[in-house]
């Protein structure tokens, strides 16, 4: 039994040895050039492409980014999804972030998205987000708004247009 533990570990370290490699032959440019926001109502799309953007967008960020994501607006139930979302991203926000992380918030509900950043966001205090670099995903209309919200928490914003 125990050989053979040693054998599947072996195996495993090694395959993990060579998808490795294989990731590692890949271009930066071809990874950059293969974001292109999913269609509108594709939900596994925009799950997928929120987070190769936020890995994208980590720079010198070593810990797991905050991820929030909200559904297709054609979803049924999106109204439910939104409302947890806006609980979920105000209660972490409201324990605090601290310095070397990334939150990133995408979604093809792009004003609803920066709807729910507004509220998320409405009571934090001026400065206390310093070191924390927060994205969002979304359409270039709603940018300014959401830069609006985020600029007194003194986080670094970062804009990436879906498209």
């Amino acid at each position: 039994m125990k050989n053979m533990l040693r054998v599947l570990l072996a195996v495993s370290m090694a395959l993990a040895f060579v998808g490795c490699k294989k990731e590692e032959a890949k271009p930066v440019a071809d990874a950059a050039a293969a974001l292109v926001a999913p269609g509108k109502d594709d939900d596994a799309g925009w799950k997928k492409y929120l987070q190769a953007v936020a890995i994208q967008n980590m720079g010198t960020i070593t810990n797991s980014p905050f991820l929030y994501y909200l559904p297709p607006e054609s979803d049924p139930e999106f109204a439910a999804k939104y409302e947890r979302q806006v609980e979920s991203a105000t209660t972490a926000i409201s324990r605090g972030i601290s310095p070397g992380n990334m939150i990133a918030f995408g979604s093809s509900a792009s004003a609803k998205m920066a709807d729910m950043i507004g509220v998320v966001f409405k009571d934090v205090q001026a400065d206390s987000m310093k070191g924390v670099r927060i994205v969002f995903i979304g359409d270039a209309a709603d940018n300014a708004r959401v830069q609006t919200t985020i600029q007194p928490t003194g986080a670094e914003y970062i804009f990436v247009e879906a498209k």
